[in-house]
């Protein structure tokens, strides 16, 4: 696919604005985001899976900006979420509430009985205590509530710790030797239809072997269960592939691993529901940064950036890596150095040691690949304000969040 980032005459562009010119609107810090990318790679897995019944609910978690959930709804996209607060944006974006899937490990009363007023499509339920709280509550309100329950098949994602999900050392899912017995004990409740199963093994994974190994654990289970009588209609494979976040990194292929998918699920009479969210927006977004100053001591050459940890967390929390870049390419010279933000933490950085552009004060520099878990884990920290999000749509650009103020910082607090 295309990346919607390029240099033009020397200026880099996303779509046809040029990045400077949003930077000089809307500010900085600042994220920007590329419509099109988006939806190429929703579509990417959306007409690889055209012709067999489907649902491609992209994870609102990798990024839950209104603006682009209601340009994922138009698209025809269903939505997991995992939390009451994430189904409340869903809705607000314009998205059907039977498009709807609920993941996590630790969903609240209140949560999942604002998830059954509303109607939405099906739970993946992660304990037998979670079950019985659904099964209450929808016996209580007169509805019959779609479960999956999200088997543990025991699979090493090979990624990153933090975000390895399938191994039976996590807190996500059954276990999948234990998982029969209690579809067994299920059939008791009144109020639930189990028809599914489901399963989500960690994030970023660059080969899909391993994603492939649980979907044949999966349909093992599958078949099991069919053997005792219990009907399962739909199976949900959990999130998409990873996306490449250096130049060296491999470029996974969307297509050709549904293709994978739908070689093992075919003649199956399953429904195959996907949670792609990193796949769909990473490489749609950077953060746009200004230099504030160089500094350089005896071992290490600093450039200090208006961006920091509170608005892009992940080289802080996960070591992860990001390109920058500046926005106004010049001559290929370049200097060693770490890029840093002013939160006062020496683990404030955006990169380490890195071979970047020999930038001065006033440059602006773009960190890609941050459309996905970039914003949605910004905070507050040192008492600094978020920053602006902006969609860009061909020759077209909108904010669609507002950098916050001083006056949003103290917001609901007294004296």
């Amino acid at each position: 696919m295309d990346c919607p980032f390029r240099y033009e005459r020397e200026t880099l562009y996303c779509e046809e604005v040029p990045l400077a010119d949003i930077a000089a609107s809307a500010g900085t810090p600042c994220y920007v985001y590329s419509s099109k990318a988006i939806l190429d790679r929703f579509h990417a897995y959306e007409d690889s899976l055209a012709d067999i019944p489907h649902a491609v609910c992209y994870a609102v978690k990798a990024n839950s900006n209104l603006g682009i959930l209601a340009l994922l709804a138009k698209a025809g996209a269903g939505f997991d979420i995992v939390s009451g607060g994430e189904l409340y944006r869903v809705l607000k974006a314009g998205a059907s509430p039977g498009k709807v899937v609920f993941s996590g490990v630790g969903k609240t009363a209140e949560e999942v009985e604002y998830a059954l007023e509303q109607g939405i499509h099906s739970f993946n339920c992660e304990s037998e205590p979670e079950l019985a709280l659904i099964d209450s509550l929808a016996g209580r309100l007169g509805k019959r509530a779609r479960v999956a329950l999200r088997a543990n098949p025991d699979v090493d994602a090979v990624t990153h710790p933090y975000i390895s999900t399938g191994l039976s050392e996590h807190k996500f899912g059954i276990d999948i030797k234990l998982v029969e017995a209690i579809y067994e004990r299920a059939r008791a409740l009144r109020n639930i239809e189990l028809d599914g199963v489901s399963c989500h093994i960690g994030s970023q994974l660059l080969d899909p072997a391993p994603v492939l190994e649980a979907l044949d654990r999966l349909l093992a289970l599958v078949d099991r269960l069919r053997a005792k009588g219990t009907e399962i209609r739909h199976l949900d494979l959990g999130g998409g592939i990873g996306v490449p976040y250096k130049r060296s990194d491999p470029a996974p292929d969307i297509a050709g691993f549904v293709r994978e998918v739908r070689k093992r699920i075919e003649g199956r009479n399953l429904k195959l529901m996907l949670e792609p969210g990193r796949s769909i927006v990473a490489e749609a977004g950077v953060l746009l940064t200004r230099v504030l100053y160089r500094k350089t001591t005896p071992r290490k050459e600093f450039i200090v950036v208006d961006a920091a940890m509170n608005d892009l967390i992940r080289p802080s929390l996960y070591g992860s890596y990001h390109e920058i870049i500046p926005l106004r390419r010049r001559a290929a010279e370049t200097i060693t150095a770490d890029v840093v933000g002013p939160v006062c933490e020496s683990g404030d950085f955006l990169a380490k040691d890195r071979q970047i552009a020999n930038v001065f004060p006033g440059d602006l520099l773009a960190v890609c690949t941050s459309g996905a878990y970039g914003f949605v884990a910004a905070s507050n920290y040192n008492s600094r304000p978020r920053p602006a999000e902006v969609l860009v749509e061909g020759s077209q650009w909108r904010m669609v969040r507002q950098r916050e103020t001083l006056e949003d910082l103290t917001r609901g607090e007294s004296v």
